[in-house]
């Protein structure tokens, strides 16, 4: 399938999701009112400058917070050093500002918020929540989701929170710490009660695969009052950890499966990262889909890819689009014959590296 179609398509189907959950809550059609019209807009946007030569990714993805408040087994953030109680050079609230205001400007219309822990930036938040042609999916453990925060999810709908589990209660607290499952679990009765949408996003191991990728496991985030969920195949960032990815049978499971469960559970919608990267000639990082900026600004092929050389403290997204170095890695991606686990860029990490060098 062609690129710009095949992310269309993700896009139709997120927002089909939104709009039947949103269709009898009033604050729910407020936000349509204002969250469709600004699809639409976003998708002329994009394809006025891709007729001029310029592809606009979709999505962003923000790292917005290099602190955290968990300590998660397997942590890629920590592991590649950008989540840390130490980084002095991180994005100001302004340099987000202007970065968000850009990606409008282009037609970006989702901008994933990540960290770290990205409640623990309310600043950058509250800018983003004013940003109301966007839709910013805030992926968080859920440990700070307040009263406050919930206030502000409740009356800016263009706030979807992502809360990150591991499958069962047992494997979350395993992987998350003691008493996190049950949080979680108060956290999304209180989003259901509010009539706030809410996702999920699973970390896929060879562990959780079945426990977590299932009809049962979904129907039951459903009647939580769950409407989007992510898998994401877990990648080795930490040492030890490569027994945990999936095989290639496993990934060949795992396309099937979330597949047929698209076709069956109808009110929800379901993603899987890479996924499809064979399909899809490659995969979606450095601005084919998307593009990752981490807490200091740099622009990063992707979270798993974490290299860069321009940085949005100095350089627009326009430049980051152009850049020789995505230029580069998206050929690296392109000509990868292999996908056995993990991601094209994790496995072919060392090429990646000789472009940042050879900038």
């Amino acid at each position: 399938m062609e690129l710009n179609s095949y992310m269309d398509q993700g896009i139709q189907s997120i927002s089909s999701t939104v709009s039947s959950f949103y269709l009898n809550n009033v604050k729910g059609i407020k936000f349509l009112a204002t969250f469709l019209p600004s699809l639409a807009k976003g998708s002329k946007l994009r394809k006025n400058y891709e007729k001029n030569g310029l592809h606009v990714p979709p999505f962003l993805i923000a790292s917005i917070a290099s602190q955290c408040n968990l300590h998660c087994a397997g942590c890629y953030a920590r592991a590649d050093g950008m989540c840390s109680e130490h980084l002095s050079e991180e994005m100001k609230t302004e340099d987000w500002r202007r970065v968000f205001d850009e990606a409008a400007e282009l037609g970006v219309s989702f901008i994933l918020l990540a960290g770290g822990e990205p409640l623990l930036k309310r600043d950058v938040i509250d800018i983003a929540a004013e940003h109301k042609g966007i839709v910013f999916p805030v992926f968080t453990n859920a440990m700070l989701v307040n009263d406050d925060y919930l206030k502000l999810f409740d009356e800016k709908r263009n706030l979807i929170p992502v809360i990150s589990v591991e499958g069962s209660d047992e494997q979350t607290d395993l992987r998350r710490g003691k008493g996190v499952a049950e949080k979680i679990k108060s956290v999304m009765a209180e989003l259901k009660k509010r009539g706030i949408l809410f996702a999920v996003s699973v970390t896929v191991t060879n562990q959780n695969l079945h426990t977590a990728v299932s009809e049962q496991y979904l129907r039951e985030l459903r009647q939580k009052g769950c409407g989007v969920v992510f898998y994401v195949e877990y990648v080795p960032a930490e040492k030890g950890t490569e027994n945990l990815v999936l095989t290639y049978d496993d990934l060949e499971w795992l396309n099937g499966e979330t597949q047929r469960l698209k076709s069956i559970i109808k009110d929800m919608t379901v993603l899987s990262f890479p996924g499809d990267e064979e399909y899809m000639e490659g995969c979606l990082a450095a601005a084919r889909g998307f593009f990752h900026i981490n807490p200091n600004g740099g622009a990063e092929p992707c979270p798993f890819s974490p290299f860069s050389v321009l940085n949005l403290k100095r350089n627009s997204i326009k430049e980051v689009l152009q850049s020789e170095f995505f230029e580069k890695v998206r050929c690296i991606s392109k000509n990868a014959k292999e996908h056995n686990g993990g991601c094209t860029l994790f496995m072919h990490e060392e090429e990646v590296k000789k472009s940042v060098a050879g900038m």
